[in-house]
């Protein structure tokens, strides 16, 4: 399967791919780009609740990430994947150009916001695009994996390897699970318990300059 930076092309569910360098998740033919846990304001969640004081940048980086995809891809629909906000409060503590990036961006794409365990359980946001659990049928795109096929985020899966930890999709029969796109979102290394008992027959897509596979054990 090809890999190139601008992505490693791969089937799942019987439907063709393309996972990016940056974490993003390409669906070339329906023109649908996706992305997971972008935790927006976790930077003021962590002042506000903790009391760490964290470089005040990760909006603008994620969102300089993102914007980045949409201009090289070109997506008739965006999909984000849950957990898009670290919690309600940070969305009212996002500062105004940064909601303005928010409301153009999601007016100028179909944009759907799944809802995660982190996000607000209201369906009135202070920009564009709708609010669903999950949306699409085989596979079907939701934040925490079920029965599957599905395409989930949750778990921020990495892999470590050669002294670095890579963020990672996870693929195997029946689950798609994306890594974090936030750039201050934690990952869980895929030795953890979460990822025993179902990935022994998958594989795991390393993202870094390029894409780049290995087998799970």
């Amino acid at each position: 399967m090809p890999m190139t930076p601008e992505g490693f092309a791969f089937s799942f569910s019987e439907t063709g791919f393309v996972a990016r360098p940056s974490g993003a998740l390409y669906w070339p033919q329906k023109r649908t780009l996706v992305v997971s846990d972008l935790h927006l304001g976790k930077s003021t969640r962590y002042a506000r609740q903790r009391h760490i004081l964290l470089p005040p940048y990760e909006i603008e980086e994620t969102l300089n990430r993102l914007e980045r995809e949409i201009s090289l891809l070109s997506p008739e629909t965006v999909i984000s994947l849950g957990d898009s906000f670290d919690d309600h409060t940070a969305i009212s503590e996002i500062g105004a150009p940064h909601l303005a990036r928010l409301d153009r961006l999601t007016r100028q794409h179909d944009w759907i916001w799944i809802t995660g365990n982190h996000d607000p359980n209201s369906q009135a946001l202070p920009f564009g695009g709708v609010v669903r659990h999950d949306v699409g049928t085989r596979p079907i795109f939701r934040h925490i994996k079920g029965d599957g096929p599905d395409v989930s985020g949750h778990l921020h899966p990495v892999y470590p390897l050669a002294g670095r930890r890579f963020r990672s999709f996870v693929v195997t029969d029946h689950h798609l699970i994306m890594p974090a796109f936030g750039s201050y979102t934690g990952g869980l290394s895929l030795s953890d318990p979460a990822f025993q008992g179902w990935t022994s027959s998958g594989r795991a897509l390393l993202c870094g300059e390029a894409v780049f596979e290995v087998p799970l054990p």
